[in-house]
């Protein structure tokens, strides 16, 4: 047990004053009295668990230990797009095939792989790779819903959802200074996170239909046209050293309505300019696919963590 001294008294001697129970973690009885002996209301254990004082109670509240975001590598760009492609087809299917059954599976689904991944305590691949489908799957719903049943416009849904981003970011920044998705160590920053990766994904639903459909890119031209607006942040990061947080970012964005130009060119029928191989085929095959590499992603992060260092090695040589 570790005595702090706070307002001139150790714990020790507030424990023996108030009955103060506990072994691995400080405990007040009510809120007046952690106000008396001069304890803030929140208290944390060295594994992070935050304990906070209720009257007459002691609840505990789990905060983030480590950043639950996987590393920015080529496998994670692979998997953004696997899984905003496969959000599109599976969206796309349950609206057709189940109307508003589908949107409501798609809303629990996307509340269920949240809530999973905000009660993980670090990165897990499943579950966030889960959230990030199911935020694929009910941002596309989201934006189709908006132009299907409100009637509004391609352009002015494409607005909204960019103003979306626009508000998160600036809310993010102005609140943590930051918008680095190597510093999440804290809910807050993790609601951020997700509340932006959502406005990101309708945007991008939005985006790709607003080339496809209005402006007449057809698929394939959609295709090459995100293509090269994913490109333009990665050579710049690359060889002008754009900043890292803009381009990911940027890279991050282009990738919704690329994925989502593919799947639809791949599903859709060939009247449309699509391949017409159908939504449930296409969302099925690339769920596979995307399971598969998630296995291997997290297998061979396992395989990275569990192996020794040299350092290690020395040491136990």
């Amino acid at each position: 047990m570790v005595a702090v001294r706070r307002s001139g008294r150790t714990t020790q001697e507030i424990r023996q004053t108030t009955g103060w129970v506990g072994l691995s973690f400080r405990r007040v009885t009510t809120r007046s009295e952690s106000v008396r002996y001069g304890f803030r209301p929140e208290h944390r254990r060295e594994d992070g668990r935050a304990i906070v004082l209720a009257d007459n109670h002691v609840r505990p509240r789990l905060e983030p230990l480590a950043a639950k975001v996987p590393e920015i590598t080529i496998g994670f760009w692979v998997l953004k797009l696997l899984t905003t492609a496969m959000g599109e087809a599976a969206s796309d299917y349950l609206l057709s095939t189940m109307s508003f059954v589908g949107f409501g599976i798609g809303v629990a689904g996307f509340v269920s792989t949240l809530w999973i991944q905000f009660r993980t305590r670090r990165y897990n691949a499943f579950a966030y790779w889960a959230a990030v489908m199911m935020v694929a799957v009910f941002g596309t719903m989201a934006a189709d819903v908006i132009h299907h049943q409100l009637g509004v416009s391609f352009t002015m849904s494409t607005l909204f959802c960019a103003l979306g981003v626009a508000a998160t970011f600036w809310a993010w920044h102005r609140i943590e200074n930051t918008l680095s998705v190597h510093s999440i160590p804290t809910r807050r920053r993790e609601v951020f996170y997700w509340l932006t990766v959502s406005f990101t994904f309708a945007l991008g639903t939005a985006a790709g239909d607003l080339t496809a459909s209005q402006l007449h890119f057809g698929f394939v031209g959609s295709i090459v046209l995100f293509a090269i607006v994913m490109a333009v942040p990665a050579l710049g990061y690359w060889r002008f050293h754009l900043n890292g947080v803009v381009a990911f970012w940027w890279a991050y964005i282009a990738t919704r309505p690329l994925g989502a130009s593919i799947a639809d060119w791949l599903s859709k029928p060939t009247k449309t300019g699509g391949l017409d191989y159908g939504d449930g085929p296409v969302a099925a095959g690339l769920l596979m696919t995307a399971l598969v590499v998630v296995t291997y992603v997290a297998v061979r992060n396992r395989r990275m963590v569990t192996k020794p260092v040299p350092a290690q090695l020395k040491s136990a040589a």
